[in-house]
Order: C-alpha cells, then sequence, then structure tokens
C-alpha cells in the first residue's frame, strides 16, 4: 500500500495544492488532502481527523500563507485538529508547514505546531523532503499526560486531559485565558463520558499566571491513565493549563498555547 499524504491548504489555491500532489505521485506516494474551512460553528475543523488517523496516513502537510495562519480562527481550529491527531497517532506524528508565500519567518506557531519541519513551497527538493518524511521512523515523544478533544455541532468542545500511562492523578484541573468553561465531567478514556460522578467540584476558579489570569474548574476524583476529566469550554481561549488537581503541594500545571 502506498503511503498517503494529506495535504491541508489554508488558501484555495487548487494550482498550487495540484502542483504539489503530482511531485508527490511521480514519486510513488498518494496525495490526498482538502481545502480548510474557517467554521468554529459547525467545527469544520474535524472534518479531516478520521484521515489523519488512519495508519496509512504518513505526514500531515499544512499549505499555508502567512495572512491565513495569522487568523486566530483558523490557529485555533488547526490546533484543536492537531490535538485530536496527536492524541491517536503520538506526539512524534509528522507534521510539515509549507509556506506558499514567503518563508514565515517571523510567524510564532502555536504549541501543537512548534514541532513542525517548515519549508517554502518554492524549494526545489520539497517533494524529496516530504518522501524522507514519510518514510523516515520517528522516535516517540512521551508526554506526562494524555491530551485529546471532542466536538459536535450541538454539543460543543470538549476539552479531555488525563495522566499518562503508568501514572496517576489525584484530581484534575483545566483552566482557559480568553475563553470561559460551563461543564465538566469524569469518565473512561477518549470518550464522553453519558454519567458522571464528581467529587469535590470546583467551579471558576481564578489562577494567575504572570499577567494572565485563567478561569479554571476541577474535581478531585482519582484518576489513572485509563480514566480523563473532561471540561466543554466556550468562546475561543487562546491558551489552556491543565494538570493534576493542586493538593498540599503545588501541582506542574501544563500549558498550551492554541493561537
Amino acid at each position: 500500500m502506498k503511503k498517503r499524504i494529506w495535504i491541508t491548504a489554508l488558501e484555495k489555491d487548487e494550482k498550487q495544492a495540484q502542483k504539489l500532489a503530482e511531485a508527490l505521485a511521480r514519486y510513488g506516494l498518494q496525495p490526498e488532502g482538502h481545502f480548510w474551512i474557517d467554521d468554529l460553528k459547525n467545527v469544520a475543523w474535524r472534518g479531516p481527523a478520521d484521515e489523519l488517523l488512519k495508519k496509512e496516513t504518513a505526514v500531515w502537510v499544512i499549505m499555508a500563507t502567512m495572512e491565513e495562519l495569522g487568523k486566530a480562527s483558523v490557529a485555533f481550529g488547526l490546533s484543536l485538529l492537531a490535538l485530536r491527531v496527536f492524541a491517536g497517532r503520538g506526539h512524534s506524528f509528522p507534521v510539515v508547514l509549507v509556506w506558499t508565500a514567503g518563508d514565515g519567518s517571523t510567524y510564532q506557531a502555536p504549541t501543537l505546531l512548534q514541532g513542525a519541519d517548515v519549508f517554502a513551497a518554492s524549494n526545489p527538493s520539497l517533494a524529496v523532503k516530504l518522501v524522507a518524511a514519510a518514510n523516515a521512523v520517528p522516535k516517540p515523544i512521551e508526554k506526562d499526560y494524555h491530551l485529546n478533544v471532542h466536538a459536535f455541532p450541538g454539543l460543543g468542545v470538549w476539552l479531555e486531559a488525563g495522566p499518562a500511562k503508568g501514572q496517576e492523578w489525584k484530581g484534575a484541573l483545566l483552566g482557559v485565558h480568553g475563553g470561559d468553561i460551563d461543564f465538566q465531567a469524569v469518565g473512561p478514556r477518549d470518550a464522553l463520558p453519558e454519567r458522571s460522578g464528581l467529587q469535590y467540584p470546583v467551579k471558576g476558579m481564578k489562577i494567575n499566571l504572570g499577567e494572565d489570569e485563567f478561569t479554571a474548574w476541577g474535581v478531585q476524583n482519582r484518576l489513572t491513565h485509563d480514566d480523563s476529566y473532561f471540561a466543554r469550554i466556550t468562546g475561543m481561549p487562546d491558551r489552556i493549563l491543565f494538570g493534576s488537581y493542586p493538593g498540599e503541594d503545588a501541582a506542574e500545571m501544563n500549558v498550551v498555547r492554541l493561537y
């Protein structure tokens, strides 16, 4: 089976996307993809998730311009999609950012795209580099947490956080900056729970990180790597923080910038 390259084109430039697809096909790869739809209300960012999660998809290519990737709604949607993909494929899943205009040297990537390889579309060896990425054996990147996202029209966007394999949390806390939380739950990992029992839940806690104030919710349910904490977010938070619920000793918090 041919290794597949999934191309996400932020700008609807069919000629440029076709040019890259044809170059990859000449090297024996199977290029497929889509044009990005900037529609957060209908969670359009989730559309290609199933394709990216398939084992035959070897590399995710994002074709972008500074103008498109600089839009908060686009970067937010891409970050949520990346979060979903890394939860299923691992954080070493290769992502390549291809600038279709300029070199993006001034671009500040959100957390989940900071590990992407970056090339200009005009690079004559771009196809060769993508072939190499598709055939490389990535080194596993281990995280001390599990982070995922679930989103459906009408049900909203739910962030999921929990401990990594072999670890345990004495509760969970999740906060947002630039948005809010309106519901929380605890249940089995990787699926929204139908029922949930919460131990000592807290809502609307204010946490200051430097000059920024996060609004956080949390519970004190014991979580193993088979369990997760779920929080439904509202608005478009630019950053999230999460981790084990702090006890007598301050718990280490993880911060992810979404745009």
